[in-house]
Order: C-alpha cells, then sequence, then structure tokens
C-alpha cells in the first residue's frame, strides 16, 4: 500500500492534519467528517476508510459523545460528553491500526454554552499529550457564529493558543447554519446570516494566523443541517470564491488560502459540492444522509425477514423453530452497519476521497 502522505499514525494529528488538508487541496479533494454515536459507527467509518485507502474524519457532537457514553449516564457538568468524547477518542486510538485506517478525531459544534466540554476535552488531551507526547484529539471545533463577530474571534483565539501548545487544529463557524441539529434549531433564523462576507473571513484570518496557521473556518454559503426538497435550500459556494480572492488580494497569499469547512453536506448536489471543492472546501459534514442509510439497513432487514421477527419462536419454517439468529443484535445491526458503509463509500467516491494511501 503505497502512502502518498507518508503517515506514520494511524490518527491522523498535529502537522499531519495540515499536511493531509494541502493534500486534499491540491488533489480537489475533501474529507468527508462523520457524526458518529457508539462504536458500531465508530468502526464503519474505519472499516470504510480502510477499503478505499481514504483519510476520514471522526466527529462527535456534544449529544453524541452523551450518547456514545450511554444516556444512563449523569451530564451534569458535561461530565457525560466528556467522558462519552473521551471513550470514542480512546477507542479510535486503539483500533485504527487494526484496521488499517487512518483517521482523524474531531468535536462539532460547541456554542457558548458548550465550551465547558470543550474545556474538559482539553484537560483530558493535555493529560494524554504529557503521557503519549500526541493530542488525543486532532481537532475541535468552537462555533459562536451567532455572537459579535470581535466576541466570536476573541474566544477562538484564546482556544487556539491553547490548542496550539499540542499541535491541534481549531474549526471556526462565521455566519449560522440553519437548519436543525443536535438540539440546536436554527430554522427560523433571517436568511441574511445564512451568508459570510469576505470581510469577516479576512478579520478571522488575520487574528487566527497571527497565533497559528492550523484553523479551518465554516464560512457560511446558505448551508442547512438536514435533508430537504430541491429549491428549499439556496446555497451559494461563490461566496466562498470571493473569500478566497478577497483575502488572496489583501494579504498577497496564493491560490485559495483558506480551508474552508461545508456544514450541511447532507442533500447537497455534486455540483455545489463540486464548487466547494473548487473554492478551496477540504472537509465535508455529513450526518444525515447516513443516520438514514443505518436505519434503513435495519428496516430493509425487518422486511426481508419480518415473518421471523415477531415472536421469539415459529416462523414460516415452522411454528416450533427459533429465531434467535434473526433478531440476535449482531444481525440486524451488521445490516444497520452494512447501510451505514455502503453510503459512506459512495460519500467518499463523491467528494474524490479514495487512493490515498
Amino acid at each position: 500500500m503505497i502512502n502518498k502522505l507518508n503517515l506514520t499514525d494511524n490518527v491522523i494529528l498535529g502537522d499531519a492534519v495540515s499536511q493531509t488538508f494541502a493534500y486534499a487541496k491540491a488533489n480537489r479533494m475533501a474529507l468527508p467528517a462523520v457524526n458518529i454515536t457508539s462504536s458500531s459507527t465508530v468502526n464503519s467509518v474505519m472499516a470504510v476508510a480502510s477499503e478505499l485507502n481514504a483519510p476520514i474524519i471522526i466527529q462527535l457532537s456534544h449529544g453524541g459523545a452523551a450518547f456514545y457514553g450511554g444516556k444512563s449516564v449523569s451530564n451534569t457538568n458535561h461530565q457525560g460528553s466528556i467522558k462519552g468524547a473521551v471513550s470514542a477518542a480512546l477507542h479510535v486510538h486503539s483500533m485504527a491500526s487494526t484496521y488499517g485506517a487512518f483517521v482523524m478525531l474531531h468535536t462539532d459544534h460547541a456554542a457558548r454554552k458548550l465550551l465547558p466540554w470543550i474545556d474538559g476535552l482539553l484537560d483530558a488531551g493535555e493529560a494524554y499529550f504529557k503521557q503519549y507526547g500526541k493530542p488525543l484529539f486532532s481537532s475541535h471545533m468552537i462555533d459562536l457564529s451567532e455572537e459579535p463577530l470581535e466576541d466570536n474571534i476573541d474566544t477562538c483565539c484564546e482556544y487556539l493558543k491553547r490548542m496550539s501548545a499540542m499541535g491541534m487544529t481549531l474549526e471556526i463557524e462565521l455566519g449560522v447554519t440553519g437548519g436543525e441539529e443536535d438540539g440546536v434549531d436554527n430554522t427560523g433564523i433571517d436568511s441574511s446570516r445564512l451568508y459570510t462576507q469576505p470581510s469577516e473571513v479576512a478579520y478571522a484570518y488575520e487574528k487566527l494566523s497571527a497565533i497559528s496557521d492550523k484553523f479551518t473556518i465554516a464560512a457560511s454559503f446558505g448551508n442547512v443541517h438536514g435533508v430537504y426538497s430541491p429549491g428549499n435550500v439556496s446555497l451559494r459556494p461563490e461566496i466562498l470564491k470571493n473569500s478566497q480572492d478577497h483575502l488572496s488580494k489583501q494579504y498577497k497569499l496564493g491560490h485559495n488560502p483558506v480551508d474552508f469547512v461545508f456544514h450541511g453536506g447532507s442533500g447537497s448536489s455534486a455540483e455545489d459540492i463540486a464548487l466547494g471543492i473548487d473554492y478551496g472546501v477540504i472537509k465535508v459534514n455529513v450526518d444525515t444522509d447516513l443516520q438514514w442509510a443505518y436505519w434503513n439497513g435495519v428496516r430493509q432487514f425487518y422486511e426481508d425477514r419480518k415473518g421471523y421477527l415477531q415472536a421469539q419462536i415459529g416462523n414460516p419454517e415452522g411454528k416450533d423453530v427459533p429465531n434467535k439468529k434473526f433478531y440476535d443484535p449482531r444481525v440486524w445491526m451488521r445490516k444497520a452497519e452494512e447501510g451505514f458503509s455502503s453510503k459512506l463509500t459512495d460519500i467518499c467516491r463523491q467528494l474524490n476521497c479514495e487512493s490515498v494511501f
């Protein structure tokens, strides 16, 4: 297997994150960032990453992390989400090389009220760094897009300083992603806030780059979480191009100087995704499509085997024939994983994310 990126750790960390993003941009590729909720979905991601020789980002939302740790665990002071995210990260560190997968570890939207969650993860990351000489996570996202720009960036700068000591990457958000995800409802927001201005990107770039070059920007260009009927979402990828051109001119930088992130990738057209990649998108978040694919694997299995799934004993083969081999979670959950993996494979290929290693 040829490792075009010469990566040595199956969990992509530190400078290797920037190296991977630079490779993606140079090769018109974007990494899918997959919101996971369980070891089942984590393992499915690593299996696809290995099979396609593709770098994939495994990410946890605050709610997804809590679910990973178990809904019976108290989330007082965000402890359930902290412990759940750490548990997921340790699982990936333990198993990525076994799968032969190269993956990043990331956390999704953290608004002001969720910053104690990030603080707890950085505490755990610093302890891990002290012991192993590398961070626990590749990156974290701070989403203060609903706040004034200066407040947003001032806070992000403070976190980037702390994260830079471990070589971590910070993702920020400018403009608001519409729709609803993980308990955050932006369905009724003023549509003008769904479109980021080049001046905002320039301001963030100048402040953050004075600290570190390890940051990405989720700039809004009409993005919406979830999947909607055609015509209900108006994406304008040219906003990303305008921001890139503005920065290149203002700071005398090369082509596409910013690493952009595309939130709300599920349900987006191939044309809009391709344009986003042309304009510097190196990471595309996918969640809703994969949630459906996971469930649809179970649904299809149930429809195919309905007669075997109505009772523990008794099926079309006889009233006393047992059904254990059909309702065993290892059977129907595997069908869920297969549906999830199939859809993720399609997404990777759409993003030109394969055959990298």
